[in-house]
């Protein structure tokens, strides 16, 4: 192989990685586009009801929570994404990698709109710390599907062994900082401990 053909070999390749990267920054705006005015069409605020513009809000107990850009719970969304791509790891190789990553976001905009269904926000209030909650502003909605495709990429590059340490590790420091994480959430969204409540509510 001769140098001007290595070369434009290097350039095809180079085309196509750059034209799948477009694909997937399309195909997700188009999802999240959509995610978004689902969610303003079910009734969510844009931003915080309260009129603040802060683009960070850390205290998990304040009606601020989940309204604005990020939160503390934006780190669960990065780790959805690093759970997807560990199980779509499993597909079949004939399944590319731009649907492997669009069909994560089809999962995160899919479980948006369900977490801000009546129903969801209901057995929140009932079940878990978040008795006030009142479901997600979009502009947090969109940052949480943002947060999943960055966890997506970072396990796609770590891989196995350290995005499994990533994912605990990032567990750990957000269960210090708030006594809560995606795994105390997703076991008191479906089957409540009363003693792990009480102790998260000792924080208060």
């Amino acid at each position: 192989m001769n140098i001007s053909t290595a070369t434009e070999i290097s350039g095809d390749v180079g085309e196509v990685h750059g034209r799948n990267r477009h694909r997937k920054v399309a195909g997700s705006i188009i999802l999240a586009s959509a995610a978004a005015v689902t969610l303003w069409l079910m009734g969510q605020p844009l931003w915080c009801r309260c009129g603040g513009w802060s683009l960070w809000w850390w205290d998990i107990w304040s009606p601020h929570n989940s309204q604005h850009l990020i939160d503390p719970y934006t780190a669960s969304h990065v780790l959805h994404g690093v759970i997807f791509c560990g199980l779509f790891f499993w597909l079949p190789s004939s399944v590319s990698l731009n649907v492997r990553f669009l069909t994560a976001i089809v999962l995160e905009v899919g479980w948006e709109i369900l977490e801000n269904s009546p129903i969801i926000i209901e057995r929140y209030r009932a079940a878990t710390i978040a008795t006030g909650y009142t479901g997600d502003s979009v502009i947090n909605s969109m940052a949480d599907i943002l947060a999943c495709a960055i966890g997506y990429a970072i396990a796609f590059r770590l891989r196995a062994v350290k995005s499994l340490i990533f994912f605990f590790a990032t567990e750990l420091i957000v269960l210090v900082c708030v006594r809560d994480c995606l795994i105390l959430n997703v076991v008191m969204l479906i089957y409540p401990i009363e003693a792990i409540k009480v102790w998260q509510l000792a924080s208060l």
